[in-house]
């Protein structure tokens, strides 16, 4: 295989994508996985592994709708064990490193207050005000716009925190070197330099979809009661996540699409919280991380 950093473009069916990490960008291209952080001394320091998704070792794990609940929850491991390596290495002597149980017991706690205010919260405001509100594609849509505003709001705050300003800033790497490598590129700066910071297949733009769609699966269940709505909604996230997994490919793919467009619109808008101009460090750590996988 031609080294796509060479200048090789790659099929509409390869796809290569990461995420931003503390001081580094992880990519992933097919079995390959590698991590880029910039140690305090500027050296780059990497973690490379192989996985083979379970998608592609177990053919029923591979149908439509079925390969977004497993990809989301491979991902969520990878990217924590990514993060782990990254604040090990990131981090000076001074500043206090995380142990692993520290890192899963903080994901456990974000997690519960992940469901604590995009469904609870929700399903009670929907309870309260269902009486009020004879259409049930409106209540649905009313509850929507008020876990969306609490969603909007905490990315907002983010925004006060330097360190995140710069996770944001190495997500913007990472994107801008996806695009140049999908457009063929040689993985040079000045060559990811001119992309956007913006992609339609970003984790921000999925979460978006999912709101969207938990709209209108949710519209399905009727008026239950705070409790059953709560634990409905709870088993229904796997098949809301298979179709917004859908949607976010399908707008990857398709790009050149009026539709595609459109449909990817809103998430683009949305990047310009969780994705920032990087400098020209950071777009080195990305292409590092790229090189090694592609």
């Amino acid at each position: 295989m031609v080294k796509n950093f060479m200048g090789c473009k790659p099929n509409s069916n390869d796809i290569a994508g990461g995420q931003a990490i503390l001081e580094g960008v992880m990519m992933r291209h097919g079995a390959n996985i590698a991590a880029a952080v910039r140690k305090p001394d500027g050296e780059i320091v990497f973690q490379e592994r192989k996985y083979v998704p379970l998608t592609q070792r177990y053919k029923i794990l591979g149908l439509m709708f079925v390969r977004g609940t497993i990809s989301l929850f491979e991902m969520m491991i990878i990217g924590i064990k990514c993060l782990m390596f990254s604040a090990e290495v990131a981090l000076s002597e001074e500043e206090k490193k995380p142990q692993g149980w520290e890192m899963y017991v903080s994901l456990l706690v974000s997690l519960i207050i992940a469901i604590f205010f995009f469904v609870v919260v929700p399903a009670f405001f929907f309870t309260k005000i269902k009486t009020y509100v004879d259409s049930l594609i409106l209540l649905n849509i009313l509850e929507g716009c008020v876990r969306l505003g609490m969603f909007l709001c905490f990315l907002s705050a983010t925004l006060l925190m330097d360190d995140m300003r710069r996770v944001y800033m190495y997500h913007g790497a990472e994107h801008k070197t996806v695009f140049a490598w999908e457009d063929g590129r040689e993985l040079t700066i000045e060559n990811v330099k001119k992309y956007s910071t913006r992609h339609p297949r970003c984790g921000t733009s999925f979460i978006l979809f999912v709101m969207i769609v938990s709209i209108l699966v949710f519209s399905l269940l009727g008026r239950p009661d705070f409790l059953h709505r709560v634990l409905y909604k709870i088993m229904l996230m796997p098949v809301i996540a298979g179709i917004s997994y859908e949607a976010i490919r399908f707008t990857g793919k398709y790009s050149h699409y009026k539709l595609a467009q459109i449909l990817s619109w809103p998430g683009l808008a949305l990047q310009k919280i969780t994705t920032r101009e990087p400098d020209d460090d950071q777009i080195e750590v990305a292409i590092a991380a790229m090189k090694k996988v592609v």
